[in-house]
């Protein structure tokens, strides 16, 4: 069953830009509605749970070091179709095969360090927002 909400984090390489501000008003002028947002960081084993799901992959240690390395916005987002419409408007994993005028393609400089994360599912957006978020935090 679909759900009106997604989880997305701006990620360290984007909060260090100063790209916050420009991704949050792509990401409202879009249509979708902020019902949580806050300014965090992750530790090595918060970034290690967070992407367990990788851990067996060859750029598991990178991506956790990488995501561990500063601060994030992380954001529950709300609007019909949510999940679905925030990866169109994040664009592809790669900045360069992003379509023109998404999050990855203005913002993300490399596949590594592309800028922004959403979630992949309606299941994984509840099970990471609730990883960030206490529900007395949603809006």
């Amino acid at each position: 069953m679909a759900t009106n909400r997604t989880f997305t984090m701006i990620k360290p390489d984007a909060v260090e830009n100063g790209h916050i501000g420009a991704i949050l008003e792509k990401i409202t002028a879009s249509g979708f509605r902020i019902v949580a947002l806050k300014l965090t960081q992750m530790t090595v084993a918060d970034a290690k749970e967070f992407y367990a799901v990788h851990s067996e992959r060859p750029f598991y240690g990178e991506l956790v070091e990488f995501m561990s390395r500063g601060p994030i916005v992380a954001a529950i987002l709300e609007k019909e179709n949510a999940v679905e419409d925030f990866r169109t408007l994040i664009g592809a994993t790669n900045p360069a095969d992003a379509a023109e005028g998404t999050i990855r393609k203005l913002y993300a400089t490399s596949l590594g360090e592309n800028a922004v994360h959403g979630s992949d599912s309606d299941e994984n957006a509840a099970i990471e927002g609730a990883f960030h978020f206490s529900g007395r935090e949603l809006f």
